[in-house]
């Protein structure tokens, strides 16, 4: 369990440091400004649609059901294809009337900014099939237990964006918006490639083939499968897609903020998610396919003896993390992003969204684990109706916080809607299970360690802030 963690946690690490040079990059050629706005705002989209179409909802479902299935090539060629249908009538939408599309996201813009913004969300949209194309393949060498191109393949994403910031140097930033658009898509087809290459050495590509000669055939013999596919799949995509509906609400009210509030959203979050992504959500892959097998096979003890060991890693992690990221806050969004067009008010408007997030960073993360419980055990229903519990708690204090705490408010809802969900998670697990595993010792090595971390990044703190100015 812990190589396939320590995997997929280097891997994320490799990327999302290419990602931060990418992003203090185009911070530096953008600054937080209408351009910026619109840039983020283009990319969000079609990353709305894969998190609830691709990666959660049809990873998480579709494992099960490949391992499952008595017909594999023809039942996953068939999901592929009825999938990626789907998506490819959605880009197409997209591009015939994208400014429907971009008034959806950001209703606070005016009619000039929905016009300039409209064909970069056109063109970003073409990186939702090329994206889906290869969560299909990655869940397929999942079920092989690979992890490693799916891990480092969003590295290629990022590298094509730093070329395209490369090559749109001393352009106009109308100009830097388009080279960065269509670097999202060429980031989408290397990903695809590095997929299909890895399909290839693994053997998968004879069964893909396969499904592909007898789909015709065999259709009849998979109906049983996709059915029970299709009624865990769309509560699954509703439990997994509210917290990206949630972060598209936030773009939608940080519109009626002052400019830049969508940008000070989208950096402080992207510094939020490296934790979340290098510890639980590596750790939540790795520990899906252990825990499914366990509790199929009528093992639950085995099943949570592996979730205790993987609970006491992420508190261990995510502890440390939340201290590191609400103490060294500002000095960690200074040394970033504070450079070229970034101001040091930027700094002081995003370091303050960013304390928001990390004081949720446990919550989200321990829910990602107990979660898993829920899907391993085919309760998507009860997953999805704790999912709009938290969403519609997140809408309530967003419209609450919005007016006295601004685009801080707005972290601050998404944050308090995430301790909602990890609570009503804890619950269907059972709280009796829960406690059983915080009677450890390691609940006291954790406590003295926090305070140890505290103090000693208070001290660091003080030292960094002799040379910011």
């Amino acid at each position: 369990m812990f190589k396939a963690i320590f995997t997929n946690s280097f891997g994320i690490l490799f990327s999302r440091v290419l990602g931060f040079i990418r992003d203090l990059l185009t911070a530096s050629a953008l600054g937080a400004n209408i351009y910026s706005d619109i840039f983020f705002i283009a990319f969000k989209l079609p990353n709305l649609f894969r998190r609830i179409f691709a990666e959660g909802a049809f990873t998480q479902v579709f494992i099960p059901a490949f391992a499952r299935s008595r017909h594999k090539a023809v039942f996953s060629v068939n999901i592929f294809f009825v999938f990626l249908s789907i998506i490819l009538l959605i880009t197409l939408l997209v591009n015939i009337i994208p400014e429907l599309f971009t008034k959806a996201i950001a209703v606070g813009f005016d009619a000039q900014t929905i016009e300039i913004a409209s064909p970069y969300v056109a063109i970003n949209f073409w990186y939702l099939p090329l994206i889906f194309s290869m969560t299909f393949l990655s869940g397929m060498l999942q079920y092989k237990n690979h992890f490693a191109t799916s891990a480092f393949s969003t590295a290629l994403l990022n590298l094509s964006l730093i070329v395209a910031i490369y090559l749109s140097e001393d352009k106009t930033q109308s100009e830097i918006v388009y080279y960065l658009s269509y670097g999202v898509v060429v980031g989408g087809v290397l990903q695809l490639i590095a997929h299909i290459i890895a399909v290839q050495q693994m053997g998968l590509a004879k069964l893909l083939l396969g499904g592909f000669k007898y789909l015709k055939v065999k259709s009849i013999l998979i109906k049983k499968d996709t059915k029970k596919f299709r009624n865990n799949f769309f509560p699954a995509m509703w439990g997994n897609s509210t917290a990206q509906v949630s972060a598209f609400l936030d773009t939608f009210l940080a519109s009626f903020l002052v400019t830049g509030s969508i940008s000070y959203l989208y950096y402080a979050n992207r510094i939020f998610q490296l934790p979340l992504a290098l510890f639980a959500i590596a750790t939540s892959i790795a520990l899906f396919p252990r825990i499914a097998r366990y509790l199929k096979n009528s093992d639950e003890e085995k099943a949570k003896e592996n979730l205790k060991k993987a609970f006491w890693f992420l508190m261990f992690l995510l502890t440390a993390s939340t201290i590191g990221g609400i103490v060294l806050s500002h000095e960690i969004t200074w040394l970033l992003f504070q450079r070229g067009a970034f101001s040091s008010n930027d700094t002081q408007n995003t370091t303050a969204v960013l304390q928001m997030y990390m004081i949720g960073l446990l919550p989200f993360g321990l829910q990602k684990l107990f979660v898993l419980w829920l899907y391993a055990k085919e309760m998507q229903r009860r997953a999805a109706k704790i999912a709009t519990i938290s969403l519609l708690s997140y809408i309530v204090l967003a419209l609450a916080f919005i007016s006295p705490l601004g685009v801080s408010g707005l972290a601050l809802a998404s944050t308090l809607g995430g301790f909602v969900s990890f609570f009503f998670t804890l619950r269907v697990f059972g709280m009796k299970n829960f406690f059983d595993i915080l009677r450890s010792k390691n609940s006291i090595y954790l406590i003295v360690c926090a305070i140890i971390f505290t103090i000693v990044l208070l001290y660091i703190q003080k030292y960094i802030n002799q040379f910011i100015i």
